[in-house]
């Protein structure tokens, strides 16, 4: 399993619910990583997609306390029933929010980060992984600019134990 998320220098993710700065190379990127791909995501994060809607081509689980029914998606309840209903998946990416990434992070090995070369308010974080003496990252996917924006498509690996 592997988490993608995208980043500013700080690891700010987001702000009042939704990414404050949206590249559209980022948003590229995602799409092309995730397609046919099993994904998890909250249901807060689910509202800031196009329309409050599950994504299209993804196999769409949705960890939320609350028992509820979203049509095109199956929702899970807690990280380890999450990760049981889709042990079998080959290709699963973990897409957020905060509270989402951080419960599934035990369960992951890999995370794809673009690292947004800004700062902009933010009031959601991620794990700063290059603090973290459990990864490293091992590879620079892709790399640019956009509106004068540095950014890079990292992959970060969990380090064996």
């Amino acid at each position: 399993m592997k988490l993608i998320v995208a980043v500013f220098d700080d690891w700010g993710i987001g702000k009042d619910g939704t990414q404050p700065i949206a590249l559209s190379a980022d948003r590229k990127f995602f799409r092309k990583t995730t397609a046919g791909a099993a994904v998890i995501v909250g249901r807060k994060t689910l509202k800031d997609f196009p329309g409050g809607r599950p994504l299209p081509k993804r196999r769409n689980v949705v960890l939320s306390r609350s028992q509820i029914v979203i049509e095109g998606a199956e929702v899970c309840h807690s990280p380890e029933e999450a990760a049981e209903l889709l042990k079998d998946e080959e290709n699963v990416f973990v897409i957020g929010g905060g509270t989402v990434y951080r419960q599934m992070m035990p369960y992951c090995d890999a995370a794809v980060v673009t690292r947004i070369h800004t700062l902009t308010p933010c009031d959601t974080f991620f794990p700063n992984l290059d603090m973290d003496p459990a990864w490293e990252m091992t590879e620079i996917l892709e790399q640019g600019e956009e509106e004068g924006i540095a950014y890079q498509m990292c992959l970060y690996r969990r380090k064996a134990k």
